[in-house]
């Protein structure tokens, strides 16, 4: 024992005349007397190795490059249902998958997205929101693209883990219904710069408390990202939203009153998008 590491002597090759061509290779390496001549062989034949060793990971990062890890990301393990994203522009979003319909929403917006997946050239998914615009483009290696008003290019997306689902409860209080109203006056009046009432056409029940609630949150949705493109004419010409149950989701305009339209039985999809209430209100 050396330095608490064992050291092993090493027996030496018995002189005898059958003696292997390993044994005989050894000791001319050891013992014979042409030693120096021979390590150089040795050490040929390990940069040799080491050059082809070095071609082939340089012909398969080659082949990689090429085929964009495709062999590799094929053996990753699929995204959760209900997973977190961040686009390379920082915006972070949550994707839930765990339903029929799919939803999406971002960290920094109340609105509540509901998607519809289509297929797409090489495998891949397409998620549309209600005006048929691409979203989200879901390779089929995994790979995610968001696109934006901002981008619409597209930027890719790297998945961040596992989130909690965004899907809506099936019913809310009275209290919760009349905080949300409440909420969603408040804010369209400031992106108004003046009072904006919110009041239900039809009375709300138990099956249509949550639609309710999320259409008067999106119909704010709409009087913000007005604001922010600076449609101030419009919205200075509305005093008063009503939600009123249809048919169909939509919204209409007529004097003062903006009338946004839910449809009950469809979930979410039963109510328009800040996107399409304010594509019916500017035409």
């Amino acid at each position: 024992m050396r330095g608490g590491n064992k050291v092993f002597g090493v027996q030496d090759s018995p002189q005898s005349r059958g003696m292997t061509l390993g044994m005989s290779s050894q000791s001319a390496v050891t013992t014979g007397p042409g030693r120096w001549a021979i390590l150089p062989a040795f050490v040929l034949a390990a940069i040799v190795g080491s050059t082809s060793l070095g071609a082939a990971q340089a012909q398969s990062s080659l082949r990689d490059a090429f085929l964009g890890h495709r062999g590799s990301e094929s053996r990753k393990s699929p995204a959760p249902p209900v997973a977190r994203y961040v686009a390379e522009t920082g915006d972070a979003f949550i994707l839930d998958r765990a339903a029929p319909q799919p939803l999406l929403k971002f960290e920094n917006s109340s609105e509540v997205w509901v998607l519809s997946p289509q297929a797409a050239p090489r495998g891949d998914t397409i998620y549309k929101n209600e005006l048929g615009e691409p979203v989200l483009r879901a390779s089929k290696l995994g790979g995610m693209t968001l696109f934006t008003t901002e981008r619409p290019a597209g930027d890719a997306a790297a998945l961040m883990g596992r989130a909690n689902s965004i899907q809506p409860p099936a019913v809310i209080s009275v209290n919760a219904l009349f905080q949300r109203l409440v909420a969603a006056s408040a804010r369209a009046s400031r992106a108004a710069q003046h009072r904006v009432a919110f009041e239900t056409v039809d009375d709300a029940t138990p099956a249509t408390s949550v639609l309710v609630a999320d259409t008067a949150t999106v119909t704010a949705e709409a009087f913000e990202r007005m604001a922010r493109d600076g449609d101030r004419n419009l919205l200075a010409r509305v005093t008063r939203v009503l939600l009123a149950e249809g048919r169909k989701p939509g919204a209409n305009l007529k004097g003062g009153d903006l009338t946004v339209t839910y449809a009950p039985g469809k979930g979410l999809s039963g109510r328009p998008s800040s996107k399409r209430i304010i594509k019916i209100v500017n035409k």
